[in-house]
């Protein structure tokens, strides 16, 4: 059997404990590589030589059930918010019904201060408030109780395990009171049906406030998933013809006209028009295409009509492939979150030793009433010690902070990857295509006499030179609109130049070593060419029938923003240090331009990664920003790769990040979001450890010698529920994340 990956939908994982339990069932299951649950989505994801009735067989035998996910995302998605609207909507009608029983109780207690039993006519009454209470906890809070005995016979205990446990004493507890009072001091006679009452509804109201938070975290993912159209303009025949995007196939010539989304990646056939690729690459300025242009799903077809032809559909295209990876990355771990993880395999068994070692000692040297103060502290300790929040803290903010980096066009592979980014001191960075644009250009031409005349004669040159320099030339003379003669004769000598006659004249193009060897005369233009050179640009020399004509110089121009991105990201606190296979020269001309003091030259792909490696060996954190093939050595050994460069397929596949804008500004865009959610991480655990290291104590009553009261289960019920409500919301915050480049710009 093939390597798969299956995506399960889960129903009853409701904290840390339940994703240890379900990922623990998993990995004893032969043929399973990794097991993953996303308590956020409720979702797992298996991957390994396994059946998938196996994956669901083993997420049963653990006490939860599990169904496939839909194939296709966009339809999973909408499940999905179904069911989260029906799931809110059932836990506010638990919560109103539970609260509208529990809230006239708390009330009568506060104004009359009478819940206790003495007489046959309080045991009748109360005995009916118990029986009412009952069908709260039955109607209203029976998927904790069902839950926690699944837990119990698959010897786990969770969430629900202490809801259960704390609801069910109080009641049990107040239900003895109603039958057999005489068995209890008079001072112990105080019923606690609000408290099971009050606790299921707070509890309630708290997980619905949660589900309509979390729906809010899969906000990108949804953006993405919006972008695919649902069907396509097929040209067959000579006639259109609307089809469903799942009928397209490749070779097909599809039709987009203007305000239309492009619907699968493909290569412009007729037309031009401006596209707005924002969305995929965080690029806001619309990019001309034309015949011969890739186009992607996803992407604005702006003014134009275009006719493309399919090469990648489905799951091929690269908006496919962009949500599969945000998907998974939202489903990886961050390495903090590690010690989450630890904590609660222990928590849930824990908290019931202490909460019975409590009661054990109120029991044994509290004041009076000992049994009611014993009850108090019991439900208390069980109700506020749910670790949800726990289980809550890092998967929430790695869901947005994922999210908002697809946004932004920062593909973030896993959460490793988004956590180390946030610790780099160094970054080194290739020459070629990141800092410069990746392909030369002719950028100056000086002349005796006619500048326009000698770029004619130069190119027309040129076109019987495979040179990559010759291109350059080429290029400037096309973009000029000049006609181009032809040429005879034409020479190419070796580490020299070439030679050739265009319109009956000589001409000459290349090296000093050239027209010295020609016996042609320099006169001022070495100064000249020296000064080029200086800037990092390849000066060559022009003759023209004996006589010198002039100096061109041919360059890969530096990024527009590459000056701006170095120093934001020298801000950040990196030290930015430059390797490339070029020459000393120019490379320290570029670093010298863009204010960089580390610079490595004449580097194979090889010494790229071992200058990685020596950087790591010296106790650097070390980040790793080229174009993803050619630099794949020193990518892999970074802490974190950059892979630059409109999000090929190779750096998809192989970056630790993937930018899928041609600019190192993505990097300094990774580095602030990966700082931000990992402050965001580091703050949802912060409160989720104070909340349950100060709660317990205070639950068991540590303040009553001060204080004299103890803490009530009903304010435990109430702050248990919220912890994940503000978990929730403090990781839907990076919702609002913006780099720094672009609160500049709206400034």
């Amino acid at each position: 059997m093939p390597n798969q990956k299956h995506v399960l939908t889960l129903r009853g994982a409701s904290c840390a404990g339940c994703v240890r339990k379900i990922e623990g069932a998993l990995e004893g299951v032969p043929g399973v590589e990794e097991a993953k649950v996303n308590l956020a989505e409720k979702t797992l994801t298996v991957t390994g030589e396994v059946d998938e009735k196996r994956c669901i067989e083993a997420v049963e035998n653990a006490g939860y059930g599990a169904e496939p996910a839909r194939p296709d995302p966009r339809e999973q998605r909408e499940l999905q918010k179904a069911e989260d609207h029906r799931h809110y909507r059932q836990l506010l009608w638990r919560c109103i019904a539970a609260l509208a029983v529990g809230l006239p109780l708390m009330a009568w207690g506060l104004i009359t201060g009478e819940m206790s039993v003495h007489t046959s006519g309080q045991q009748l009454a109360w005995g009916a408030v118990g029986l009412v209470t009952l069908g709260v906890m039955v109607f209203c809070g029976g998927h904790f109780y069902t839950g926690a005995w699944k837990a119990f016979r698959h010897h786990n205990a969770n969430m629900d395990t202490l809801i259960a446990l704390g609801t069910g004493a109080a009641w049990l507890y107040s239900m003895l009171v109603v039958l057999w009072p005489e068995l209890l001091p008079e001072t112990a006679r105080h019923v606690y049906f609000e408290a099971s009452a009050m606790i299921i509804g707070l509890i309630n109201l708290g997980q619905a406030l949660e589900v309509r938070a979390r729906g809010k975290t899969s906000a990108a993912v949804e953006k993405l998933l919006e972008l695919q159209d649902t069907s396509a303009r097929v040209l067959k025949n000579g006639e259109e013809q609307d089809v469903p995007l799942d009928a397209v196939q490749k070779g097909d010539r599809i039709r987009v006209r203007p305000g239309e989304k492009i619907p699968v990646d493909g290569t412009v056939d007729e037309g031009s028009s401006l596209v707005d690729e924002s969305m995929l690459s965080g690029e806001p300025v619309p990019v001309k295409k034309a015949s011969g242009d890739s186009v992607s799903a996803g992407t604005l077809n702006k003014n134009g009509t275009l006719v493309f032809v399919a090469e990648k559909v489905g799951a091929e295209t690269r908006l496919s492939q962009i949500i599969d990876m945000v998907r998974s990355a939202q489903n990886s771990r961050v390495p903090i979150a590690h010690l989450a993880d630890t904590i609660s395999a222990i928590f849930v068994p824990s908290v019931m030793i202490i909460a019975v070692v409590a009661a054990l000692v109120w029991y044994n040297v509290g004041p009076e009433p000992v049994a009611a103060h014993m009850l108090v502290v019991l439900i208390s300790v069980l109700i506020i010690a749910c670790p949800c929040a726990l289980g809550l803290a890092t998967p929430m903010s790695v869901m947005v902070g994922v999210g908002k980096g697809a946004e932004h066009g920062v593909l973030i592979r896993n959460g490793k990857a988004l956590q180390q980014a946030s610790n780099l001191d160094t970054l080194v960075v290739d020459k070629t295509g990141t800092l410069t644009e990746g392909a030369p250009k002719l950028t100056d031409i000086e002349a005796d006499s006619d500048k326009e005349e000698l770029l004619k004669l130069l190119a027309a040159l040129e076109t019987g030179s495979e040179h990559p320099l010759a291109e350059a030339i080429l290029q400037a003379a096309k973009d000029k609109g000049l006609e181009l003669p032809g040429v005879n004769e034409f020479e190419a000598i070796t580490a020299h130049g070439v030679r050739g006659k265009v319109d009956g004249r000589t001409v000459l193009l290349g090296n000093r070593k050239l027209l010295e060897k020609e016996n042609i005369e320099l006169h001022d233009w070495p100064a000249r060419a020296e000064e080029l050179a200086e800037k990092g640009r390849t000066a060559m020399y022009a003759a023209v029938d004996g006589r010198i004509a002039g100096v061109i110089a041919v360059a890969d121009p530096i990024r527009e923003d590459a000056k701006e991105a170095v120093a934001r990201l020298q801000k950040l606190g990196l030290r930015v240090q430059m390797l490339t296979g070029d020459n000393h020269a120019t490379a320290k001309a570029v670093a010298k331009q863009l204010n960089i003091d580390d610079v490595h030259a004449d580097l194979q792909p090889e010494d790229k990664e071992k200058l990685v490696a020596k950087l790591q060996q010296n106790g650097k954190r070390v980040g790793m920003a080229g174009d993803g093939i050619n630099d794949a050595p020193a990518l892999a050994r970074a802490d974190v790769g950059f892979a630059i460069g409109a999000g090929t397929d190779v750096a998809i596949e192989t970056a630790d990040v993937t930018l899928m804008r041609s600019s190192l500004h993505g990097v300094a865009d990774a580095i602030e979001l990966s700082k931000a959610t990992l402050r965001n991480i580091k703050q949802n655990l912060f409160g989720a450890f104070v909340y349950n290291t100060l709660g317990i104590p205070i639950a068991a009553g540590v303040l009553y010698p001060f204080t004299g009261a103890l803490l009530s289960p009903l304010i435990a019920g109430a702050a248990m529920a919220f912890s994940s409500v503000t978990v929730v919301s403090n990781a839907n915050r990076l919702r609002f994340f913006k780099p720094s480049q672009i609160k500049e710009v709206q400034s």
